[in-house]
């Protein structure tokens, strides 16, 4: 059961709130607010959990390399490029 009644009904300023969280950007007064509201909230708190799925997905995918062979086909492709705009 949801207890956003009165505090924004689990709307898109609620889930901004909790973005605010996630990236460390509320005073510490907000922090506990929040913090509170996922302790009560089930819909806000799977939002929360699907979002650091989300960010630990994005972050695991931003440290792989590509593959040496694309790489050297994306940067033959540019270079073609260039050399038919010269």
């Amino acid at each position: 059961m949801s207890d956003c009644q009165g505090l924004g009904d689990c709307d898109d300023t609620r889930m901004q709130r909790i973005y605010e969280y996630l990236d460390g950007a509320l005073t510490r007064e907000d922090l506990t607010e929040i913090k509170q509201h996922l302790d009560t909230c089930e819909e806000c708190a799977e939002q929360y959990d699907l979002e650091c799925l989300i960010r630990t997905m994005v972050k695991r995918s931003c440290t792989e390399s590509a593959p040496e062979n694309l790489k050297n086909s994306i940067l033959d492709r540019i270079h073609s490029i260039k050399s038919v705009d010269a």
